[in-house]
Formats: C-alpha cells, sequence, structure tokens
C-alpha cells in the first residue's frame, strides 16, 4: 500500500527481457535507507518488488500482466521515473491509498499553465468513466492528485509547482502516456453496489453523502 506522495525520482539503468516479463534495474537520486529484497516499490505507478540491491540501485521484475496494463511496455534505459516506498503503519497519510495496481495506461490530451501551475488533462475512456469524480482523488504515474474537472472524455489535475519539481511531471507533454490508478474505495464501493444489484442507484452525489 501506498500513498502516492514521491519520495525521490530514479533514472532506468538496465531493461532486460526475461521469459515474459521484464527486469528492471533503477539508480535512485538518493539513497533509499534500509532498503530489503523482497520490498515492494512504486515505480511510476506500479507496485514491484526487489529481488536484489546494492548501494546505488535496486533491481525489480516487473510481470507480463503488468507490462501488459502499464507504460512499462515501453520503458528504455535512461527513463526517468517515481518512487515510493511502501507506506509505514505509523505514517502520515498525506494523500489517499494506493495500491499501486494500474487500471490502464492513458494518454495526455492537454498541458497548459496556470500561473506556476499546470493543468493536465487525460483522456478517459467509458469504461473507466464511472471511476472518477469531481473533487476524487486519482493516482498518475504514482502521484496522488485531486480530479479538478471531469466530463465525458477526459478529466484534469493540477500539478503546483512543487510536485513538478519532485516528479516526472515537471516535463510532463501532451501525447504522453501515463499509468493511471483510479481510487480504491470508491471501486469497493462500486463493487459492492454491482453485488446488491443497485449500481444504477449510484451516482455522484449519492457518493458524496457517503463522504467521499
Amino acid at each position: 500500500m501506498f500513498t502516492g506522495l514521491i519520495e525521490s525520482m530514479g533514472t532506468v539503468r538496465k531493461v532486460t527481457p526475461r521469459g515474459n516479463y521484464l527486469v528492471l534495474t533503477i539508480a535512485p537520486d538518493k539513497e533509499l535507507e534500509n532498503i530489503t529484497d523482497g520490498e515492494s516499490i512504486a515505480v511510476s505507478g506500479p507496485c514491484l518488488t526487489v529481488v536484489t540491491h546494492d548501494r546505488d540501485s535496486f533491481t525489480v521484475e516487473a510481470s507480463q500482466e503488468t507490462v501488459r496494463l502499464t507504460t512499462l511496455k515501453n520503458i528504455r534505459a535512461g527513463r526517468r521515473v517515481n518512487l515510493e516506498r511502501a507506506l509505514k503503519a505509523d505514517a502520515r497519510l498525506g494523500g489517499h491509498f494506493v495500491s499501486g495496481h494500474i487500471d490502464g495506461a492513458l494518454k495526455v490530451s492537454r498541458v497548459r499553465p496556470l500561473g506556476e501551475s499546470l493543468e493536465v488533462a487525460v483522456e478517459l475512456p467509458e469504461q473507466f468513466a464511472i471511476y472518477v469524480v469531481n473533487k476524487g482523488s486519482v493516482a498518475v504515474d504514482g502521484i496522488s492528485l485531486t480530479v479538478n474537472e471531469v466530463d465525458k472524455k477526459s478529466f484534469s489535475v493540477n500539478l503546483i509547482p512543487e510536485t513538478q519539481k519532485r516528479t516526472t511531471w515537471g516535463e510532463i507533454r501532451a501525447g504522453d502516456e501515463i499509468n493511471v490508478e483510479f481510487d480504491l474505495i470508491g471501486k469497493y464501493i462500486l463493487r459492492y453496489h454491482e453485488k446488491q444489484g443497485r449500481v444504477s442507484r449510484l451516482t455522484v452525489d449519492s457518493i458524496r453523502k457517503m463522504g467521499f
């Protein structure tokens, strides 16, 4: 489990196909203290398992399904990535609950400056539209952000200067493909209503009345 608050950026040193999955070696910009083999690290969104590490880098494996659903299918050496280690039980939850299980790789449709901030619009396929609500949470490339606006074809988020500086999104461009994970709690609510046979009654207003 993660929060969507990026701890460090890193650079992909090596990408090695191994059977039907990928092995990635990543050098973080700053040392990740007390890292252990077997722990989970979110790499620009996807939750990956550390298989080996040294003082300057760590190596993770990405399964066939992870590669298929995420931007890792196009990953190359030299690529910059966002890094977050798993949430500690005694840590502050500054973002929102992020599982590291990506729903899909979506395209950025528009980037425009708003003062010193950036407004980024992301294409929203119909099958995902039910997961997005105005002022709700979404994780993009592992970053916890608030949905500013949503319509039938896209949703938008706002990046303050600090987020631009601390993440790979300082260089985001229209046409870029990004990893998107929609709010986990919202998906569980939808699933519950589906099982109860009452999904048609679920609206943005009813979700707000539940406290979300």
